[in-house]
């Protein structure tokens, strides 16, 4: 919008006002010019207007067929390596063919358009030069023989003048399709007011963290059916939830949900006792932290991405990457804190993006924290870190973790189990595991006989107060096979 379409528009209106300059000039040493001047117009607005209904669609049709190409040519890319590990060169080369083949079809048929207006108007350009020779020839003795070659220098000039103008008109609306997406957004749903200024909460708010979901419903878009179906319950302050279900149960959904990412459908949540949909976003987000499965780092320095607010003084900055063991590492940068952070923190490793995304969290100091398996893309050593400063820095917070590997959430004090957007289950792991019948427990007896007993020895170490560090896996050679994403449906 800020360089296409005005560029456009200038070139549309300069070529306009030539053309209709030209005629009119024409026509005042020729004036009989006007009488087939008449019937060439209305051929020429009807061609035009052929030409322009069918060029919108070929383009937009272009720009679609074009946008595939683009991100496959992306995902390619990012997955190169696995393209080759697993042989699926010629296949890749083969489905960006197609893709390419699909995109030329629109190209080819859109430039076979232009090449079509471009002849016919050819024509009336050559018509109308035709016809003010014939005009000229016949009043001669009339018109001096510098308006003559006036007349018909203006007159050839209009052949390409015409061509250029009929198909700028069609760039140019098919430019003003952006405007008309622009407009749709500006115009569309919004996200509920930041701030609301006579309806903030307390400083402190939430002093305990206690959450109540009330016949919750949420769908993401109305006239669908909901994701969430009356999710009724209530966490306790400091209590540590696990949140388990299969794909499409609904985990994700209560996160979208509780940061008010989409709108509830019916129903509440309440957190301390207050309805989070009568605060402002920004009130309400920024009491409440997340550490994602993909950590997410900003570019910008380190500091930034730890405190993007400033709130918190050099000494918390400094106390918090100790305590993620990342002090070495931050002193050997250059600039240390004010040091670089590149796209997606692509100069930090996984692991020690997600530690940086821990600290974080830890210098909001929210009294709700919510884990999306927060360990599952980091090696060993970073996972132990970031469970034990999860225990020992959060001990006073209500966390919710949505699991995808169930050895993750076996030491909660409850477990929330999905099923279709309700909850089916929600106990004591240990108590769960008591029946046979239950979804948690044919979930865990998915996961493989050995990591089944490792689980429930898990879920009984925390029954009994004993520490689940000291549980060992049955085999520590076997991975445990407990990803509990897409298992086939329980049995009835």
């Amino acid at each position: 919008i800020d360089n296409l379409i005005a560029t456009s528009i200038s070139t549309f209106l300069t070529l306009m006002l030539t053309v209709i300059a030209t005629i009119i000039l024409v026509s005042i040493f020729v004036p009989f010019l006007l009488i087939p001047l008449a019937p060439i117009s209305i051929i020429f607005f009807f061609l035009q207007y052929f030409y322009r209904y069918t060029s919108r669609g070929l383009q937009r049709i272009e720009a679609i067929t074009r946008s595939p190409i683009f991100n496959h040519f992306s995902e390619t890319l990012n997955g190169v390596v696995s393209i080759r590990a697993y042989k699926k060169q010629q296949e890749n080369i083969l489905i960006n063919q197609k893709r390419l083949d699909d995109n030329n079809n629109c190209y080819l048929t859109l430039q076979a358009m232009n090449r079509w207006l471009g002849l016919r108007l050819d024509f009336l350009a050559n018509l109308i030069t035709f016809f003010a020779c014939i005009f000229i020839t016949i009043d001669k003795d009339t018109i001096s023989p510098a308006n003559v070659g006036l007349a018909l220098g203006y007159a050839l000039s209009l052949t390409g003048n015409l061509n250029y103008a009929a198909l700028q008109a069609a760039d140019t609306e098919t430019k003003m399709n952006s405007v008309e997406r622009i407009s749709q957004y500006i115009r569309g749903a919004v996200e509920a007011p930041q701030i609301i200024d006579d309806c903030r909460p307390s400083p402190d708010w939430p002093i305990n963290g206690s959450i109540k979901f009330d016949n919750l419903v949420m769908r993401y878009r109305e006239g669908l059916d909901p994701v969430l179906k009356g999710i009724t319950c209530e966490i306790k302050a400091k209590e540590k939830i696990g949140i388990v279900g299969r794909t499409g149960a609904g985990k994700s959904s209560i996160v979208l949900a509780l940061f008010r990412l989409i709108e509830a459908s019916e129903g509440s949540i309440s957190i301390d006792g207050e309805n989070i949909a009568k605060f402002g976003l920004k009130d309400l987000r920024r009491n409440l932290a997340i550490i994602p499965q993909d950590p997410v780092l900003f570019s910008g320095t380190l500091r930034e991405n730890l405190d993007p607010f400033n709130e918190r003084s050099e000494e918390d900055l400094f106390s918090t990457i100790e305590d993620i063991q990342m002090s070495a590492v931050v002193k050997s940068l250059e600039g240390g804190l004010d040091s670089k952070v590149t796209e997606n923190g692509e100069n930090f490793s996984v692991g020690q993006r997600q530690l940086i995304v821990l600290a974080r969290a830890l210098l909001r100091k929210p009294k709700i924290l919510v884990l999306d398996e927060a360990t599952a893309s980091v090696d060993g050593q970073s996972d132990s870190l970031i469970q034990a400063t999860i225990r020992n820095k959060f001990s006073n917070c209500t966390i919710l973790t949505i699991a995808h590997r169930l050895n993750t959430i076996m030491d909660s004090d409850r477990i929330m189990v999905l099923d279709a957007g309700k909850i089916s289950e929600f106990d004591e792991p240990w108590t769960l595991l008591q029946n046979q019948n239950g979804l948690l427990t044919w979930l865990v007896d998915e996961t493989g006989p050995q990591n089944a007993i490792y689980l429930r020895k898990l879920a009984e170490a925390k029954k009994n107060g004993i520490d689940i560090n000291e549980i060992m896996p049955i085999d520590k050679k076997t991975t445990p096979k407990d990803n509990i994403n897409t298992p086939p449906p329980p049995p009835q």
